[in-house]
C-alpha cells in the first residue's frame, strides 16, 4: 500500500501514468533477491488502479533516454534516495535535465518493516508491547535491513485516518444494472494470488461492482494463526482499495455472511477461492446463508500463491542472505590469519 499511495500521487500529477518495473537480474544486482518475480510484479502493478500502463524490465538507472522512449514529460520518485551498487542516485541525469518530480513516502510502512514482521515468532506486531524481550530478539536479528534504524521494525508504525481512506476509495456507488459481488478474506500480504482471483471474479458479469470483507485482526488469528495477520486492519483495507478491482471495502466484516448483509448490500453473487473454509467459532458454515439462496459461487483463480508460500520465500532469501554473509565473512577471516602468518615469518 505504500507504492499504491506513492503511485496515486504520481498518478494526480500528470494526465497518464506509466510504471516502469525492473527484472529479477537488476533487482538482485542492487537490491537483492527479490520476493515475488517479474511476472508476478508486472501483473501487480498492472492491478493498481492509478497505474495506466507498465514498462516492463525498466532499467534500474532512469535516463532521458528512457523518459523519451515512453514519451514521458517527466518522472517521479518518493522522497527517499535509491542509490546504484555503487552509490550514485539512480535519478542524477532526470534531476539535472529538470525532468525530475518528487512524492512524499507513506510513513509507518517499507518493505524492509513488513519483512521483519512475517520473520517474528511471536505476535507482539499487534500489539505494542515494549518489553517482550523475546520479540526484541527476534527483531534485533530479522527486522532491521542494512539501512534500518529502529529494532522495534515489527511493529506497525502506521497510522490510519479518513482522509487516506478516502483519498484510495473510488467513492462510487453501485449503478442500476450493476452485478453486487462480496467476496471475504483476511487478503494479508496482498499479492498476485489476490489479484488473480479479484480479476477472474470481475469477469464474471458485465458490469461487476465488487465489494470486499475485511476480517478484523482478532478473526483472521483465529482462523489462520500463526503471527498471523502480517499487516493490520488499516493496512490491509488500504491494499484492497487500491486494487482495480475493487468497488467497495466493509473494514472488519463479520466472518459468517450473513442475511442482514446480503440483503443491506442487495449482493446478487459471493464468492469464494479455492482455499479451505474454516467454521465459524460455533461451527457453521460461514457461507451457509449465500448457498442457502443459491447465489455461492467458488472460483479458481488459477494461482497457487498464498500468504504462507510468500513468507516462505522471504524466510529463504534470508537464510541465504545469512549463509553467503558468513562464508564471505570466513573468507575475509581466512585472508586476514593468512597475511598475519606471512608477517609473522
Amino acid at each position: 500500500y505504500g507504492h499504491s499511495n506513492q503511485l496515486r500521487q504520481a498518478r494526480a500529477m500528470g494526465d497518464y501514468l506509466i510504471v516502469g518495473v525492473h527484472t529479477d537480474e537488476e533487482i538482485a544486482k542492487h537490491k537483492g533477491p527479490p520476493v515475488f518475480t517479474q511476472e508476478e510484479r508486472y501483473k501487480m502493478v498492472q492491478a493498481i488502479k492509478w497505474v495506466d500502463e507498465i514498462a516492463p524490465g525498466a532499467p534500474y538507472v532512469t535516463t532521458l533516454e528512457t523518459l523519451d522512449k515512453y514519451n514521458c514529460d517527466f518522472c517521479v520518485h518518493g522522497d527517499d534516495i535509491t542509490l546504484t551498487i555503487d552509490g550514485k542516485d539512480t535519478y542524477e541525469e532526470v534531476k539535472t535535465a529538470g525532468r525530475y518530480r518528487e512524492c512524499k513516502r507513506t510513513q509507518g510502512v517499507s518493505t524492509t518493516d513488513l519483512v521483519g514482521r512475517m520473520l517474528l515468532m511471536t505476535k507482539a506486531h499487534h500489539s505494542n508491547i515494549d518489553d517482550d524481550l523475546d520479540y526484541r530478539k527476534h527483531t534485533d536479528n530479522f527486522g532491521k535491513g542494512p539501512k534500518g534504524h529502529s529494532p522495534w521494525t515489527g511493529v506497525s508504525q502506521f497510522l490510519q485516518t479518513s482522509q487516506k481512506i478516502i483519498q484510495f476509495a473510488s467513492g462510487k456507488e453501485p449503478e442500476p444494472g450493476d452485478t453486487i459481488i462480496y467476496v471475504a478474506g483476511a487478503f494479508d500480504l496482498f499479492h498476485i494470488g489476490h489479484v488473480a482471483f479479484l480479476e477472474k471474479v470481475h469477469q464474471l458479469a458485465e458490469k461487476p461492482y465488487i465489494i470486499a470483507g475485511l476480517h478484523f485482526d482478532q478473526e483472521v488469528n483465529r482462523y489462520k494463526g500463526k503471527n498471523y495477520p502480517i499487516m493490520n486492519i488499516h493496512e490491509r483495507t488500504l491494499s484492497v482499495l487500491a486494487c482495480r478491482y475493487v468497488s467497495e471495502v466493509v473494514i472488519g466484516a463479520p466472518y459468517a455472511v450473513t442475511a442482514d448483509l446480503l440483503d443491506h448490500f442487495r449482493v446478487t453473487l459471493v464468492c469464494h477461492g479455492m482455499t479451505e473454509v474454516v467454521p465459524d467459532k460455533d461451527g457453521s458454515d460461514p457461507y451457509k446463508e449465500p448457498k442457502r439462496r443459491g447465489i455461492f459461487q467458488l472460483v479458481d483463480s488459477g494461482s497457487n500463491l498464498t500468504t504462507d508460500l510468500i513468507v516462505q520465500r522471504i524466510i529463504k532469501n534470508r537464510l541465504e542472505f545469512e549463509a553467503r554473509n558468513q562464508k564471505k565473512e570466513a573468507k575475509e577471516l581466512a585472508v586476514l590469519e593468512a597475511m598475519k602468518r606471512m608477517e609473522e615469518k
